[in-house]
C-alpha cells in the first residue's frame, strides 16, 4: 500500500470507520474514498458493483454492517442478518470481480461459540453453538469471513478479516435503547448526573466480564493488517483484558462524576458469560494495543461532551 492507493472505506461515518479513515491520513494516505449509505447501498449488488467499476480500488476496508446491542440484535435478527450478508457477500465479491488488490473484512468476536474456552483463540469458530441473542448477526459476520477466505484460496486474491472485541470511542451510537454496552453506561450515567437522579439501573446482573478495544486503538491495528505482506486469513482484534459489567459501571460513574447508586436488574438478559479474546496471534505480527481501559472511558466521555454540545452525537 501506497500514498497514491486508492482506498476505500465503507462505513467511514461510523465509529470503526472514521477511527481508521483518521489512522490513514495521519500515516499520509489521502486518496480516500467514502460514500454515504444514500450514495451507495451496499445491500444492492448492482450499485456495489457499478461503484467498484467507476472508482478504480485498490484497498477496501469493510466497515459498514448493521450494528446493535443484545435488545437490537434480539428484536430484529432478520433484519441483522439479511443486511450483514447482503453488505458482506456484495462488497466482498464485487471487490473480487473489479480486480481489487486488497481487502480487509470486519467482523466481530461474537462470531465465537458462547462457551468458547477462555480466552477466545481463533481457531475456536465453529466448534459450537453461538449465543443466541446475537446469532443472526454472528452468522452473517462468519459469512463474510468465510468469503475472504475462500477467495483467497480460490483465487489468490489478498482479503482478509480482523474480528474486533468491544468497541469504544469517538462517534459511538449513544441510542437509548440499541447501543452497546459501553455508549449506554456512558450516557445512562451522565444523563442520570444532568438529572440528579438517585440511582441509575444496568441491564443484568454485572457479573458477565467483558474485553472492550478504544477505536483508535483498533484503527492502528487495521492499518497494521493492511501492510502484513500475509497477514492471517482472521485475527482477533482486542486488548485482551476484562472486566465485569458491574466494574465496568462504576469506572463509567466514577469518569462521569456520578455519585448515585447502582441497581442492576436481574430481569434483563446477561448475554454471554465471559468472554475475552487471545490476541497473540496479532501479537506476533508486532502490534499491540495502547490505550488503557481508563484512559479510553475519559477520552470517550470527553468527545461524547463534545459531540452533545455540537448536535452531532449519534442516537
Amino acid at each position: 500500500m501506497n500514498a497514491q492507493s486508492n482506498i476505500f472505506i465503507a462505513g467511514h461515518r461510523g465509529m470503526v470507520g472514521s477511527a481508521v479513515i483518521r489512522a490513514l491520513e495521519s500515516a499520509g494516505y489521502h486518496n480516500i474514498i467514502t460514500r454515504t449509505r444514500a450514495e451507495l447501498d451496499l445491500t444492492d449488488q448492482a450499485a456495489v458493483r457499478a461503484f467498484y467499476k467507476d472508482n478504480s480500488i485498490d484497498y477496501a476496508v469493510i466497515a459498514a454492517a448493521k450494528v446493535g446491542g443484545i435488545h437490537a440484535n434480539n428484536t430484529f435478527p432478520a433484519e441483522f442478518i439479511y443486511e450483514n450478508l447482503s453488505i458482506a457477500q456484495n462488497t466482498i465479491h464485487e471487490a473480487y470481480s473489479a480486480g481489487v488488490k486488497r481487502l480487509l473484512f470486519l467482523g466481530s468476536t461474537c462470531i465465537y461459540p458462547k462457551f468458547a474456552e477462555q480466552p477466545i483463540a481463533e481457531s475456536s469458530l465453529l466448534t459450537d453453538s453461538l449465543e443466541p441473542t446475537n446469532e443472526a448477526y454472528a452468522i452473517a459476520k462468519i459469512a463474510g469471513l468465510k468469503l475472504c477466505q475462500f477467495y483467497r484460496q480460490q483465487y489468490g486474491c489478498l482479503f482478509h478479516s480482523a474480528m474486533p472485541t468491544n468497541l469504544y470511542g469517538r462517534g459511538d451510537n449513544y441510542h437509548p435503547e440499541n447501543s452497546h454496552v459501553m455508549p449506554a453506561l456512558i450516557r445512562r450515567f451522565h444523563e442520570a448526573k444532568e438529572n440528579d437522579s438517585p440511582e441509575v439501573v444496568v441491564w443484568g446482573t454485572g457479573t458477565p466480564l467483558r474485553e472492550f478495544l478504544h477505536s483508535d486503538d483498533a484503527a492502528a491495528g487495521i492499518l497494521h493488517l493492511l501492510q502484513l505482506e500475509e497477514p492471517p486469513n482472521w485475527v482477533n482484534l482486542g486488548s485482551g483484558v476484562e472486566i465485569s459489567i458491574g466494574d465496568l459501571a462504576r469506572l463509567v460513574a466514577k469518569t462521569v462524576g456520578y455519585k448515585g447508586a447502582l441497581v442492576f436488574d436481574k430481569s434483563k438478559p446477561d448475554g454471554t458469560p465471559r468472554k475475552v479474546t487471545d490476541i497473540q496471534l496479532i501479537r506476533d505480527t508486532g502490534w499491540k494495543p495502547k490505550i488503557s481501559l481508563e484512559d479510553g472511558v475519559a477520552s470517550a466521555y470527553s468527545d461524547f461532551l463534545s459531540e452533545n454540545a455540537e448536535g452531532s452525537l449519534r442516537i
